[in-house]
């Protein structure tokens, strides 16, 4: 599977965190994420991540891309409901093209942690199924 993530800034240290938690997990995996969060999860984890450029300078719409070609499986963004919401709009495209390609979304640790027990289950197989072309 190819999981994406992606933290805001104020949500980075969770993010690492929950990589470090589930490192076995993840390993089996194949993983990208927007440049600082990919950075600081790689460097806790040792877990081999595809960098994108930061989030503000369009990481997020690289991810979003993936996701429109249905290049992504799972997408686990914690999200800070205070943040800034410049770059919201991005945001919301990315969910919305989530719903569209029924991407499983993440936008908290709790959901998180609901989507990797079911990854490690089996409980999203069903993305080889819909994308064999991709896996």
């Amino acid at each position: 599977m190819n999981i994406a993530l992606i933290a805001h800034d104020s949500k980075k240290e969770l993010m690492v965190q929950f990589c470090i938690a589930y490192c076995g997990i993840l390993s089996r995996h194949t993983l990208c994420g927007t440049g600082t969060t990919a950075k600081l999860v790689s460097e806790a984890t040792g877990l081999n991540i595809q960098r994108f450029l930061s989030g503000k300078q369009g990481g997020d719409q690289q991810i979003s891309a993936r996701i429109a070609y249905d290049e992504v499986d799972l997408l686990l963004f914690f999200r800070d409901p205070l943040a800034d919401k410049s770059r919201e709009v991005n945001e919301i495209d990315m969910l919305r093209l989530c719903d569209v390609h029924n991407i499983p979304l993440a936008t908290n640790i709790a959901t998180a942690e609901v989507l990797i027990h079911g990854l490690e289950r089996g409980d999203l197989d069903w993305r080889n199924i819909v994308n064999p072309q991709q896996r």
